[in-house]
């Protein structure tokens, strides 16, 4: 089986962003009245996917995708926390009717009601419904939620507490993921979402995370923004920090997927961290769209470039398949009981 592990619902009826632009307009004009849910028939939602993830994932040889709303419309910097949660709760509803309507090639991975520097309480919330009522095996966390003014603490500091103590009881990971970036000067797709990984990596090496929460575990997605290409200078870093070596500080709870868009950066991905922390990944429908001239596939067809690595088979299967179901034991416990 093939499982990809970082997917977004960025084909949504267009229903779904008019209700968003209402909800934004509300807030410029409260005299507005508040904007009904948008009203998104089976069959829109069936087409949106049919003709787009799903036909890719087909056609690619894929078989299942653990699904999320599309990450830069998150918008976690809108402020306020009632919009935020309705919000939240329509773009996890309409991924959970995604996985209704094609529950062998889905799973749920909801987005979180976060606001800048505001309460967890929403979040808490929704990750406990759209777990225990939905199914879903995830949540993406967003470091960021100023979108890129880095105005919220470290996640290692304990304000991040209450939420994470709620990811080991539903014993599901999160995938650090921003949304849109505010900040003229990173650009949300090739700046701001690099440096949110690239940051948490170092955040979680000069902290104690995992000492606190030692059966937590954090996908960190774009193949680990730099982290990768620079090990040795964390390495050096940690040393000099006085931190455990990161083998046993860090990555014993922290993942990288392969959202990595060339045969070199996938390379040095599998060279650097090795199979046992890579969890296949492709992103689709994401940042990167479109033809590779040189090579006549998708950008984000990452599966060839897997398949070309020197894997042993029991590497391989891990990359591909094991290391999903040991880092989301709700998707392998829904897999195990199909049959799968």
């Amino acid at each position: 089986m093939i499982i990809d592990c970082h997917g977004h619902y960025t084909t949504t009826p267009k229903e779904h962003q008019a209700f968003r632009d209402a909800q934004l307009a509300r807030l410029a004009d409260p005299n507005l009245p508040e904007p009904p849910p948008a009203e998104i028939s089976d069959e829109q939602i069936h087409d949106s996917i049919e003709r787009n993830q799903l036909r890719l994932l087909r056609e690619r040889g894929g078989d299942l995708m653990l699904f999320s709303p599309k990450a830069s419309g998150m918008e976690h910097h809108v402020a306020d926390l009632a919009t935020a949660r309705s919000w939240a709760r329509a773009c996890n509803d309409l991924v959970h009717r995604v996985v209704g309507l094609f529950p062998e090639h889905f799973a749920g991975v909801c987005q979180l009601p976060q606001t800048p520097e505001g309460p967890l309480d929403d979040s808490i919330a929704e990750l406990e419904r759209c777990v225990e009522e939905l199914g879903f095996v995830a949540c993406n966390l967003n470091p960021d939620p100023s979108g890129g003014w880095w105005t919220s603490r470290p996640m290692t500091d304990p304000s991040w507490y209450p939420l994470y103590q709620k990811m080991v009881e539903l014993d599901v990971p999160a995938m650090i993921h921003v949304s849109t970036s505010r900040n003229p000067s990173f650009d949300t797709l090739g700046a701001h979402y690099l440096n949110a990984d690239t940051t948490v990596f170092m955040q979680l090496v000069q902290g104690d995370l995992f000492s606190e929460f030692p059966t937590l575990r954090l996908v960190i997605p774009h193949g680990g923004g730099a982290a990768p290409y620079h090990w040795g200078r964390y390495h050096g870093l940690a040393e000099r920090m006085n931190r455990p070596p990161l083998a046993e500080h860090v990555m014993r709870n922290v993942f990288f997927d392969t959202c990595v868009y060339h045969q070199p950066g996938i390379d040095l991905l599998h060279r650097v961290i090795g199979a046992d922390n890579l969890l296949f990944a492709s992103e689709m429908l994401g940042a990167v769209r479109g033809t590779n001239p040189q090579t006549g596939r998708g950008w984000d067809d990452t599966k060839p470039y897997v398949e070309r690595l020197d894997l042993p088979e029991a590497d391989r299967r891990k990359v591909f398949e094991l290391n999903a179901r040991h880092v989301y034991p709700r998707l392998d416990a829904r897999l195990a009981a199909a049959g799968r």
